[in-house]
């Protein structure tokens, strides 16, 4: 019995250590109220993210129908970055200020809803096309939201 106890406690430990040990990530402004926010250097990254979309897509455009090594791997890579880029967007929207800069006692609720769902499908679109005019359609919806969120100059 004493051999059974000590082997499910030395379970329990190794699990338990191994959650410690394991690589963790930590996302900026989880939705814990620390009142640390600056909501126009998001808005910033945001144009960051949009400006390599735009890139991406035009150096795609400047690969399209080479067929040598070299320019598929960087077309791949200019697809991932894009893609990347974009889901940045998504993540920013959705995660911090959908739920947290968005709010219902609002006057201008569902026009604050609206301009920020449109860069939702605006990055969307961005990741499903390679046609710049996606690219500049994302770069004008986030441009929408500065009234919003003035950049802070220290």
């Amino acid at each position: 019995m004493k051999l059974k106890s000590l082997t499910t406690l030395a379970l329990a430990l190794t699990l338990g250590t191994t959650a410690l040990t394991l690589p963790q990530t930590a996302d900026a402004h989880c939705q814990v109220p620390c009142g640390i926010y600056d909501d126009g250097a998001r808005v910033q990254s945001m144009l960051e993210d949009a400006a390599t979309v735009a890139k991406a897509s035009k150096m795609l455009a400047e690969l399209a129908g080479k067929t040598d090594a070299q320019s598929i791997n960087q077309s791949t890579r200019w697809v991932l970055n894009k893609e990347k880029h974009a889901q940045s967007i998504i993540d920013t929207i959705s995660d911090y200020f959908l739920t947290q800069r968005v709010k219902s006692s609002q006057s201008d609720y569902t026009e604050r809803l609206v301009k920020h769902h449109a860069v939702i499908v605006a990055a969307m679109k961005a990741k499903q096309n390679a046609d710049g005019k996606y690219a500049n359609a994302l770069a004008e919806s986030i441009e929408a939201l500065t009234a919003y969120y003035p950049v802070h100059r220290h």
